[in-house]
């Protein structure tokens, strides 16, 4: 063997131990970073106002983390666009580890609900899916139903009536009444308000007919007897109401439409990190004073991995694609 192929050979070999040690060494760097991560207080977007479901939830957990971290969360709430306003400036905002955004299933939505948006789904990755959101089916006491099935055929008999309320064109709630519009071939006309703070009036006054809608402000009416609740449009009965149907046992098989709340980091956030929050979220919502705060609320405490929740808002993606598409539905 010559001494020019023997130094070459010498060269690469160096090489390849050069490269081995940058790898390890990146490596060693990003897992020291999560270690000693947060320095600093930590931001998280919610990109609704104050008060709302997933306002609520982000605080709840994440006074608990903030508690395990050592370091403060702050809240800034950035409302607008169907919450494309928020998640844009997250996507952003410098991949450190110091920016977060908490979502609804609005973020799955609105990939079909907007022709463009200031940002792809590659310019977020998912951190935890923090709390699902059952969604009910309330009625007004006007109309003559109790159950889906009645529903229904109150709808088939009187063509052209049925109304249904949501909080907003592009929300849950909306493309959930799409859907059981759509599924029972019965018209329903879409009523939409600024949020979910006037459906009540209108389910009790008659204004709309119908309304998906979580839990909590709706269910005392339902005691008094104001409203009456058809059904829940979750994979499993309410612990909290066992007698209330799921729209699955109503006759409208693989009916699953709650809503949920998550968090999302810019892309090109060091994994060890985001891993790390997911297992903080994780441990706050397993924790019993959290999980009862957030079930007292009509949420159900999640806490996933980051890849499950990136398997969730994926599917959502496609199927309220599904949704939108069919019902000509748009936010341009």
């Amino acid at each position: 063997m010559s001494i020019n192929i023997r130094a070459s050979r010498t060269v690469r070999l160096m090489a390849v131990a050069i490269a081995g040690l940058a790898v390890g060494h990146t490596a060693a760097t990003a897992a020291t970073a999560a270690d000693t991560w947060p320095t600093k207080p930590i931001k998280v977007i919610v990109p609704y106002t104050p008060g709302g479901s997933t306002d609520t939830v982000s605080r709840v957990v994440f006074e608990k983390v903030a508690q395990s971290l050592g370091q403060p969360i702050i809240i800034e709430n950035k409302p607008g666009a169907n919450s494309t306003l928020g998640v844009g400036i997250a996507a952003r905002s410098a991949p450190d580890g110091y920016t977060f955004v908490s979502v609804l299933a609005a973020y799955s939505a609105n990939m079909s609900l907007y022709s463009k948006l200031s940002y792809k789904p590659s310019d977020l990755v998912p951190v935890a899916e923090m709390a699902e959101l059952p969604l009910f089916l309330f009625a007004s006491k006007k109309l003559p139903v109790k159950t889906v099935g009645e529903l229904v055929a109150y709808g088939k008999k009187h063509p052209d009536t049925l109304t249904f309320g949501s909080s907003g064109v592009g929300s849950s709630a909306h493309l959930t009444g799409e859907r059981l519009a759509m599924e029972s071939k019965v018209k329903m006309t879409h009523i939409p308000y600024n949020g979910s703070a006037p459906i009540l009036p209108a389910l009790i006054s008659g204004e709309v007919s119908v309304a998906f809608d979580p839990l909590l402000v709706p269910m005392p009416h339902v005691k008094s007897g104001k409203i009456n609740v058809l059904a829940v449009a979750s994979a499993k009965r309410w612990p909290g109401e066992p007698n209330i149907p799921t729209m699955e046992e109503s006759g409208f098989p693989g009916f699953v439409m709650s809503s949920w709340t998550g968090l999302l980091a810019p892309a090109g956030t060091p994994a060890p990190v985001v891993d790390r929050m997911a297992r903080e979220i994780a441990a706050a919502t397993r924790s019993p004073d959290v999980a009862k705060k957030l079930t007292d609320l009509g949420f159900v405490p999640v806490g996933s991995t980051s890849e499950e929740f990136r398997k969730l808002i994926d599917r959502d993606i496609t199927r309220y694609g599904q949704i939108v598409k069919a019902g000509k539905i748009t936010l341009d």
